[in-house]
């Protein structure tokens, strides 16, 4: 049957009766005009949906945040250890006591609880966080229901253990 198909079209008398229109067209174009119009054809393209027209949801937030927060302290963490190695190699003589002792001279408790705060808060949320995503690793609380029960878990769990670490 595939034969008898392929045989049917190209005979001479099917392809004289079959044809082509070409809706577009091509020409020679140089570079630069070659972008202006690559550049019309840009604004007359449709804008792609933008966050901004849907609803705000829990879950973009969570999520959002333990992103943030992770890349945060991974900087703070980061930050801290590139200094104690540059001082190490460089023989600066930067010690935890040093630093200990200049943090609590220096810094104004204005300040300090900022940063501690700051910390704080961030650690909680992200380890709070971190455990819920370890209970979706092993299938629970997958629902619309239970996804959103874990968030507000996780939000009061962290002003909990956000303040208690502060207040340490």
């Amino acid at each position: 049957m595939i034969a008898t198909s392929v045989k049917y079209f190209t005979r001479p008398s099917t392809l004289g009766r079959i044809s082509v229109r070409r809706a577009l067209s091509s020409q020679k174009t140089s570079t630069v005009q070659s972008n202006e119009i690559l550049i019309a054809q840009r604004r007359n393209r449709p804008v792609s949906p933008h966050l901004t027209i849907f609803q705000p949801q829990l879950t973009w937030y969570l999520s959002s945040l333990h992103r943030i927060s992770g890349v945060l302290m991974g900087f703070g963490f980061y930050a801290v250890t590139i200094a104690f190695g540059f001082s190490s190699l460089l023989d600066l003589g930067l010690t935890t006591e040093q630093l200990t002792e200049w943090y609590h001279n220096k810094v104004p408790t204005w300040a300090d609880y900022s940063v501690k705060g700051a910390g704080a808060y961030l650690f909680a949320f992200h380890f709070g966080n971190g455990i819920r995503h370890l209970i979706w690793d092993m299938g629970k609380e997958l629902t619309l229901k239970g996804v959103y029960r874990t968030g507000y878990a996780v939000l009061a769990l962290t002003a909990i253990g956000g303040t208690y670490l502060l207040m340490l």
